[in-house]
């Protein structure tokens, strides 16, 4: 849909974030394949600098008690969706349960595949934060999430990590999987040629067929 087009953008310009196109659609984009869980062995675990790890089935975490957020989607890869209505167990709640200590500054969550992203722990909590197993009245789609994603309307919706199995209450933060993808990236840019070259002071520059670029301590 056209920005200057759909009555909502209209009435709200800061809703559609520049460069974002809007889509009734919900894309589909993850890493890996689709996984086919059998509810009868899936369980969630909290874990952690938390007093009480839990471990749910999906029968005890649906009959938590439950939220319904109403948000808009937004992907680094350019496309928005309006208004959608999620439901699912406040991730707040699930801290309270688990009995959260002081300290914590990070949320991880553990997904199927490897897959791990985290955020700060102020995101993770907000009222609007979910563990969400249903989108628009119906339960997740297997592409989208089922049984459980994370919802953080708050961050690009990247964050909102599909297919949840765990949720790491953290002091310190680490590279998830995207940050690690990352760093193997640089670690084979270096070994196809890069020179490290020692900066004054203490940095480090890097040197790409005589382009460099400079990393400061």
């Amino acid at each position: 849909l056209r920005r200057a087009l759909d009555p909502r953008v209209q009435a709200d310009p800061q809703r559609l974030p520049p460069g974002q196109v809007l889509t009734e659609k919900w894309p589909v984009l993850h890493y890996g394949r689709v996984p086919a869980y059998e509810l009868e062995g899936w369980r969630l675990r909290v874990f952690g600098e938390v007093e009480r790890e839990l471990s749910l089935s999906y029968g005890e975490l649906l009959a938590l008690p439950s939220k319904e957020v109403l948000c808009d989607i937004h992907c680094v890869t350019t496309w928005s969706r309006f208004d959608n209505h999620f439901l699912g167990v406040p991730l707040a709640q699930l801290a309270e349960l688990a009995g959260v200590r002081p300290g914590v500054q990070f949320v991880e969550f553990h997904c199927f595949g490897g897959f791990t992203t985290s955020v700060p722990v102020e995101f993770a909590l907000a009222e609007d934060a979910l563990l969400t197993y249903q989108h628009d009245g119906q339960p997740l789609a297997a592409e989208h999430g089922y049984p459980v994603r994370a919802l953080l309307p708050r961050k690009y919706f990247w964050k909102s990590a599909k297919w949840v199995e765990g949720v790491e209450f953290r002091s310190r933060d680490e590279l998830g999987f995207v940050g690690a993808q990352r760093v193997q990236q640089q670690r084979r840019s270096l070994a196809r040629g890069a020179l490290l070259v020692a900066g004054p002071g203490g940095g480090v520059k890097l040197s790409f067929s005589g382009s460099r670029m400079e990393f400061r301590p």
